[in-house]
């Protein structure tokens, strides 16, 4: 038998695991890991908790090129709607939100943050006028900050997003430019538990030679 039948009959039989996943939807490597855990979802017993961190509070007070500030600037309003989505539907409802945004932002380009949170809004049946208009204004940034800390804390403040917790151990990743289908998602997330039960393991890099590709 095979190391990564071993690991797969492992998990099954240890029952339902639990991701916790903290992203923000502007992140393109957030959204392919994003999409990857939907395709373990498939595939393994596994569930998953979506937690809003925010880019715009991780770099607040880093020197950055006038380009990454921009963006940083407007990164603001799909993090805060995303807090406002939480506060009034619970969790369940960020998943469905951050699946309605990021395709708007990264499958269809959309790069009118405010046109792709309404369009959001809208798909989902949200009170689209009222969740716009607070989260042009920063009344739950503790709320959000407090979220966003949760999930820098499990990893250290000089990663981004995503941040994974396999079964409470997080890491900053995993990292990918594809978007992993079908059993090959789920030999990539039983590889990705089995560092995770390892406490000394930290990290694996390498420089990336492709870029993100989202179909």
């Amino acid at each position: 038998m095979t190391e990564t039948a071993d690991a797969t009959n492992t998990a099954t039989e240890a029952g339902t695991q639990t991701v916790d996943f903290w992203f923000d939807s502007v992140c393109p490597f957030a959204w392919i890991t994003s999409r990857w855990m939907l395709e373990v979802e498939k595939v393994r017993p596994i569930t998953v908790n979506w937690h809003i961190m925010s880019l715009s509070v991780l770099n607040e007070h880093q020197d950055l090129d006038e380009g990454y500030r921009s963006m940083l600037d407007r990164a603001w309003l799909p993090a805060r709607a995303a807090t406002q989505i939480q506060e009034r539907h619970g969790n369940e409802a960020i998943g469905a939100y951050y699946t309605a945004v990021g395709t708007r932002i990264h499958n269809q380009g959309q790069n009118d943050f405010e046109a792709a949170v309404r369009g959001a809004l809208e798909e989902l049946g949200l009170e689209t006028e009222e969740i716009l208009a607070a989260a042009r204004t920063d009344v739950l940034d503790e709320t959000l900050r407090a979220s966003h800390a949760e999930g820098i804390d499990k990893v250290g403040d000089d990663v981004g997003t995503p941040v994974v917790s396999f079964n409470g151990t997080a890491f900053f990743g995993p990292v990918m430019t594809r978007i992993p289908r079908g059993e090959e998602a789920g030999r990539i997330f039983d590889a990705a538990v089995t560092l995770a039960g390892f406490p000394y393991f930290y990290e694996i890099k390498r420089s990336r030679t492709t870029s993100p590709q989202f179909d």
